[in-house]
């Protein structure tokens, strides 16, 4: 099997190519590639397979076995490898995603190669069941939830993948790996939940730390970065178009008033390649 390791601002992932379908051992074998210390180390698994309504299909298994509904990191390493590597010559594709349908992809390319991505993630899901929570509202927004006698506000997002976004004074900061899984697993949310704990630097700036359903503190996240500028947007806090600062790096985030899409912009890179 021959892989190559990819990376969105450090969200990394092992990335596989010509299979038709998802094999059948992928949570087994995610787990034990995933694996820092015995493994080849990575957030998560990635199989780049054929479509029926789109150009290429993604599906993503976590780095606890678990599938995700979508990743906005991997399907940015994805249309870099599908041009890189020449099984397609588009520089505007479209992307199949398990939760969030096809998605547009637009490439910036640069002597032969895909720098930059643009990704229109679709419209952002914000009713309270549908996200899911446990919360009957068309809106989840400032909602008091508390863990260990700590209360928190969150607003809740769906960008393919359920997100609760919460603001703290210092995001740099925070302490993930205490409030991170507590909050991933509580009683709110029945599906577990993608956490971000999001500082507002200015109009068109934050700063954010996430801690990711099945595969813990991450260095970067697209969906959640576009649910920190919905959550923005929606409690005022910024404008419709910002820059989202995470651990890995920079994306620039616009929430589009006319079409109610959500685009996000960044980078993807290669690591490494190798076989299994």
């Amino acid at each position: 099997m021959n892989f190559t390791k990819m990376n969105g601002l450090g969200n990394d992932f092992v990335v596989f190519a010509g299979e038709q379908q998802l094999p059948d051992n992928a949570a087994e074998l995610a787990i034990r590639l995933c694996n820092r210390f015995f493994g080849i180390g990575a957030d998560g698994l990635v199989y780049i397979l054929p479509s029926e309504i789109a150009d290429f299909r993604m599906r993503i298994i976590n780095s606890d076995g678990s599938e995700a509904e979508q990743c906005g990191n991997a399907i940015r390493c994805v249309a870099k490898y599908v041009y890189d590597n020449g099984m397609t010559d588009k520089a505007e594709m479209t992307i199949e995603t398990l939760g969030a349908g096809a998605q547009k992809v637009q490439l910036t390319v640069q002597d032969g190669k895909a720098v930059t991505v643009r990704v229109d993630m679709g419209q952002p899901i914000l009713n309270g069941l549908q996200v899911p929570t446990t919360i009957d509202a068309e809106r989840v927004i400032e909602h008091p939830i508390e863990v260990d006698g700590r209360e928190f506000r969150f607003t809740a997002v769906s960008m393919g993948n359920p997100h609760c976004v919460i603001y703290v004074e210092d995001a740099a900061n925070f302490d993930l790996n205490t409030w991170g899984p507590k909050l991933e697993t509580h009683p709110l949310f029945p599906r577990k939940i993608n956490v971000e704990f999001v500082t507002v630097k200015s109009r068109t700036h934050t700063d954010m730390r996430v801690w990711e359903r099945g595969a813990g503190p991450t260095l970067a996240c697209g969906t959640g970065a576009c649910a920190t500028v919905v959550a923005s947007v929606l409690t005022g806090a910024t404008e419709r178009t910002a820059t989202v600062s995470l651990k890995g790096g920079d994306l620039l985030i616009e929430w589009n008033e006319a079409d109610n899409h959500v685009y996000m912009t960044g980078p993807a890179a290669v690591s490494f390649r190798g076989t299994l």
